[in-house]
């Protein structure tokens, strides 16, 4: 099965505190802190790093620190590993750490990590049932706050690169890491998910004119009211958002966007597309709308007195 998902992520950061406040805000659960790193977990068992001085065996950051370093990706199997890293190693060094990950760059200069997957099972969700005339689904149950957000799990990366190159760093993933593209927008980027995972998208290359960096990060959530409650929540503790509330064309996730002080945004993500086999790579020769639909409100409207 090959990639079964994000293992890590580890960020060249400056303002450690801020960072650190902002995740423990954001629902990620604290496992380790310094004076120089910190490390925060997702319930599904992936990590986050946040690190000041950033192991020197990195790559060069792509864009001025913060800024994403490395995705480390988990592999199913210990002969799974082996063969990948073989296949990236063909042209490119691969370097081995004490804990088993194999870390090499891409094709556009990014730190890509290779690992065996440590999945935690996720808690039980707890379903909140819909209510439409014609299918009633909860009955004498009044619905309260979900409280505070806690992320099940990272379910993608989104990263900038520069529009030179693009077919060569989107093939990097799919030739040698077995990512399949499940659409492709031929002015923006391409989608891609990786073998284990049943998400409409994984990785996300987003091919801008002349530079790369990191777009977002995004963390799945169990539904539409923890998107809501999170994003209100973020502005409650004085952080920005990056986009309103809305549902995305690719992939039909209900989405919200914080800036992140890490670099790039972070998403609360529900609701997301899933896909097998049977679903074609689908080419878009024009860029469709980023969203099926946004919060709008009477100050939106041209003319409008309110505007």
């Amino acid at each position: 099965m090959g990639i079964q998902r994000i293992e890590s992520v580890t960020y060249d950061v400056d303002a450690l505190d801020t960072c650190v406040r902002f995740f423990e805000d954001f629902g990620l659960a604290l496992v380790d802190r310094t004076g120089e790193r910190a490390s925060f977990r997702t319930l599904a068992g992936q990590t986050l790093h946040l690190d000041t001085l950033p192991d020197p065996s990195l790559p060069a950051p792509l864009e001025a620190p913060p800024t994403v370093r490395e995705v480390v990706w988990g592999v199913d199997t210990a002969e799974e590993l082996d063969a990948l890293v073989a296949a990236v190693a063909v042209d490119r060094a691969v370097t081995t750490t004490a804990d088993g990950t194999h870390h090499t760059v891409d094709e556009t200069g990014f730190g890509v990590g290779l690992t065996l997957a440590r999945p935690r099972a996720l808690p039980a969700p707890e379903v909140r049932r819909s209510n439409v005339s014609g299918s009633v689904r909860r009955w004498n149950e009044p619905l309260g706050p979900v409280g505070r957000v806690r992320p099940l799990r990272m379910c993608h990366v989104a990263l900038n690169i520069p529009k030179a190159g693009r077919e060569r760093a989107v093939a990097f993933y799919t030739d040698r890491l077995g990512f399949r593209p499940t659409d492709i927008v031929e002015p923006m980027g391409t989608f891609m998910q990786c073998e284990g995972d049943d998400d409409q998208h994984n990785f996300l290359l987003c091919h801008r004119p002349d530079r790369a960096g990191v777009n977002h990060v995004s963390y799945e959530v169990p539904g539409f009211d923890d998107v809501v409650e999170g994003g209100n929540h973020m502005i409650a503790q004085g952080w920005t958002e990056a986009r309103r509330l809305g549902r995305h064309t690719i992939g039909s996730n209900v989405f919200r966007f914080i800036h992140a002080p890490c670099g790039g945004r972070v998403e609360y993500a529900a609701d997301m597309d899933r896909v097998d086999d049977s679903y074609e790579t689908r080419v878009h020769a024009t860029t469709p709308p980023h969203h099926i639909w946004t919060l709008r409100g009477s100050r939106d409207t041209p003319g409008n007195p309110a505007s």
